[in-house]
């Protein structure tokens, strides 16, 4: 009997990006990050690729990447937005599988998902396969290959789901062990045994046949040991995670035996702080010790055919014991946490939206046979195009599929068409409805995408379908009274986020006064062109006119708007934007605006741009947020200055009577010690942000914050530090042999080492152990050969490492 062991990895988030422009904005809370995918990355995703494995002290011994020994899956939107931001752990993920073929005879551990995570059981068949489908191409994208597993949206399945899964490939699915209903065995197709409450032997696969006569293979995983990963600290001792993976294990069993969990993936460094590396140590634990084999399921798979049928519940989930309640009803199960509130708004959100998808179907179904040979097979391979939008590769989807050389107007309307469709089944992601409020951010998300959805179909088919669809909204009722329900949020979170080319001129327009835009200019997806501009200046005062022509790379449709914004110093700012009337009309427009602005009669010119423009309304608060951060930064920096300003005279003046203070053991008036801390933590900041921060600066300022218990090492200086040393090491990189470089960046290291700061130097440790594995250090002049450049370099070398927690006495020799 062999024993097999394999831990299956779900790593998702929900999308987030804004429907409109298709990317993620500032989000505060995720601070000091910029929103919660870059710091879910930091402290999961990245640090997954480069587990740190320590030595008996506690050093860095070596540094692995264990996605390549597990099975894993990502969600396809998250890893279009990882290429995108964070492209060396995209990558890294791509390197694992290709490591993982080598380790797993030639089966790769990555798992494709369904696209946006949607609960298939609730989806009709139609979006079923586009979902599959789409998952499928997603993973061919990336991997390079065909994937043999799929992982369902929270494990969510029915027999039209598994079905689909057969159709197009996919051999086998992991599900929870409650979700199984009945097993026997297949040569002798006895009666079925009930395995009901999740009492399914978990170490073998499944056959599960199905209704069409395809077959698909089922892996029930290890529920207690899962769960123990996700809410019982497993994760705080990697032996003790390898030890209880080995119970997993029964003498009884008299075949041989597959020990596997699954869980989602951000238990392993987000939920539980260092995860990945008990993760990491468990493996090594286990194959060291040759407790176990460890095995993905593909390989597995092959190597052990299921002798065994299994029937499941259909419409079950992992996360809702009342089958898929959690996306549909008030079915009990919710995150927590709110006492007395209830769900009984998922009922109404989801006939809103099943309501709105069957409207947009028949009516995508009619226009788009105008255009293309089959609607629902260009729907079905428009993910070629979501995954590369190229003109040519555009150009040829329309070859394939328009049912006549399309002109431009035409190859408009159908990629609006299109993205209808895309976001018609975005508008289902799962996380909509698995928490407890219907204003949490996750559902407002969903919302959104069915307001894109809206807005497309209000362009394209010339009819307003948002009445009726709020109509059905507004019986979804919020827990929170201000938001009263579903038509509020929609009125209060989702219609002033809608796009149109005036809100892209207004923010092209106001941002403009506070960046130098060239001739054409790229924000998110839309490039502009300007035609003609000019900017007149007067103190803090600035007026700024002109014409611009403005492209949505999506639809590849664009539009010429005249502007005229007014800046007043402050958060004063007035902006007209109006589709372009022509040169004359807006010459003598922009004529008068500057003649007022001459006589510095500003309310003239805020009564021409209502007079002249449309749409005067736009001010700082209708900026994409991100810009209106980086803009409202730069206008308050004025006043922050003036507040240090104040702050730095009061330290200065009442200096001797805080030290008198602090000598009588008598705490300063708190005035003062919110002053000394403002200035210090200002000043700390400053001196760690510099390019090459001067030590001799910084040294003395952290050693006053520690003699003063003055608190600075807050996140903020910590991100400050964790940025510098990433800079200097990634300039180090392209130099390693600038010794001087080296030695700096270990008495930086030192110097911080020493404070309170919770420091994430994953980066700087990762650049540090690529270059022990470089060919550099291969090609360096050894120490042992006299070499007096060789000698300190290595010295400083290893000091650095000494400094970032490496176990420099096994590193000598690599250096």
């Amino acid at each position: 009997m062999q024993k097999f062991v394999c831990v299956h990895v779900h790593f998702y988030q929900p999308p987030q990006e804004n429907p409109w422009f298709e990317s993620v904005e500032l989000q505060d809370s995720a601070a000091p990050y910029h929103d919660w995918n870059e710091r879910i990355a930091a402290e999961c995703y990245a640090p997954n690729a480069t587990a740190r494995m320590l030595d008996g002290e506690g050093k860095i011994a070596s540094i692995v990447n264990t996605y390549s020994r597990i099975s894993f899956n990502f969600g396809p939107t998250l890893l279009t937005w990882m290429k995108r931001a964070l492209p060396e752990i995209h990558e890294a993920l791509v390197e694992a599988d290709m490591r993982s073929r080598e380790k797993f005879s030639g089966h790769g551990s990555a798992l494709a998902q369904v696209y946006n995570h949607m609960i298939l059981p609730l989806a009709n068949r139609r979006d079923k396969y586009t979902q599959v489908l789409w998952g499928i191409r997603d993973f061919e994208f990336r991997y390079g290959r065909k994937p043999e597993g799929m992982w369902l949206s929270e494990t969510a399945a029915d027999s039209e789901t598994l079905d689909v899964l057969a159709e197009l490939g996919i051999r086998f699915t992991i599900l929870s062990p409650f979700q199984a209903k009945g097993v026997r065995e297949l040569a002798a197709e006895k009666h079925w045994q009930d395995v009901n409450g999740g009492c399914i032997d978990p170490s073998r696969a499944y056959l599960c046949k199905l209704p069409s006569r395809r077959e698909i293979s089922l892996f029930f995983y290890d529920a207690p040991v899962s769960q123990a990963i996700a809410f019982e600290h497993l994760l705080d001792s990697g032996e003790r995670f390898a030890g209880r993976l080995m119970s997993g294990f029964s003498d009884k069993r008299d075949w041989d035996q597959l020990v596997h969990v699954a869980t989602d993936g951000e238990s392993y460094g987000h939920h539980h702080r260092y995860g990945e590396m008990a993760l990491a140590y468990a493996l090594q634990h286990i194959e060291s010790n040759n407790l176990a084999r460890l095995t993905n399921y593909a390989e597995y798979l092959e190597q052990h055919p299921p002798t065994h049928e299994a029937q499941i519940h259909e419409g079950s989930a992992w996360s809702c014991s009342h089958g898929v309640g959690r996306w549909m009803a008030n079915c009990g199960c919710n995150s927590g946490g709110h006492a007395g509130w209830h769900q009984e708004w998922r009922a109404p959100l989801r006939q809103a939206l099943d309501w709105l998808r069957d409207q947009l179907a028949p009516r995508y179904e009619q226009m788009a046979a105008a255009l293309f040979k089959d609607p629902w097979d260009a729907r079905n391979d428009y993910i070629d195009v979501i995954l590369d939008r190229s003109p040519k590769n555009v150009e040829k989807f329309f070859e394939k599929h328009g049912n006549h050389p399309l002109n431009d107007v035409e190859k408009v309307t159908a990629i609006k068409l299109l993205e209808l469709q895309r976001h018609a089944m975005l508008m289902y992601t799962s996380c909509g409805w698995f928490f407890d409020e219907i204003s949490g951010i996750e559902t407002v998300q969903v919302i959104q995408y069915a307001g894109r959805a809206l807005q497309l179909a209000r362009d394209v088919f010339e009819q307003d379908l948002e009445p009726g669809f709020l109509d059905l909204l507004q019986h979804a009722r919020s827990n929170i009274p201000e938001y009263q329900d579903g038509r509020l949020i929609y009125e209060k979170f989702v219609r002033p986020a809608m796009l149109n080319w005036e809100k892209v001129i207004g923010h092209y327009a106001m941002s403009s006064l506070f960046e130098a835009y060239g001739q054409r200019t790229h924000i998110y997806l839309y490039h502009f062109e300007s035609e003609e501009r000019q900017m007149h200046v007067a103190g803090k005062t600035r007026l700024a006119y002109g014409r611009v022509r403005v492209g949505f790379e999506i639809a590849r449709e664009s539009s010429v708007m005249d502007y005229a914004v007014l800046y007043m110093g402050e958060h004063n700012v007035i902006c007209g934007v109006n589709p372009s009337s022509g040169a004359k009309p807006f010459q003598q427009a922009t004529e008068e605006m500057r003649a007022a602005f001459d006589r510095s009669d500003y309310a003239e010119i805020i009564r021409l741009i209502d007079h002249h423009l449309e749409k005067p309304s736009y001010t700082l608060k209708t900026l994409f947020k991100d810009e209106q951060r980086k803009i409202i930064n730069q206008i308050v920096a004025t006043a922050r200055d003036d507040v240090e300003s104040g702050y730095r005279i009061a330290i200065e003046r009442y200096l001797p009577l805080m030290n008198f203070l602090r000598d009588l053991h008598i705490p300063p008036p708190e005035p003062l010690q919110t002053a000394a801390e403002f200035i210090l933590h200002a000043d700390a900041c400053r001196a760690l942000s510099a390019d090459q921060p001067d030590l001799d600066r910084v040294q003395p300022l952290l050693e006053q914050a520690r003699a003063k218990q003055i608190n600075i090492f807050d996140a903020e200086l910590a991100y400050a530090v964790k940025t510098t040393l990433e800079r200097m090491m990634q300039k180090l990189m392209t130099d390693p042999a600038d010794v001087k470089l080296l030695r700096y960046i270990a008495s930086l290291a030192s110097l911080v080492r020493g404070t309170p700061l919770d420091l994430n130097l994953w980066k700087v440790e990762n650049a540090y152990w690529g270059m022990l594995q470089s060919d550099f250090l291969k090609l360096k002049p050894k120490a042992d050969q006299a070499d007096p450049g060789a000698i300190e370099w290595t010295k400083a070398f290893l000091a650095l490492g000494a400094q970032l927690n490496f176990a420099v006495k096994h590193l000598g020799a690599a250096a």
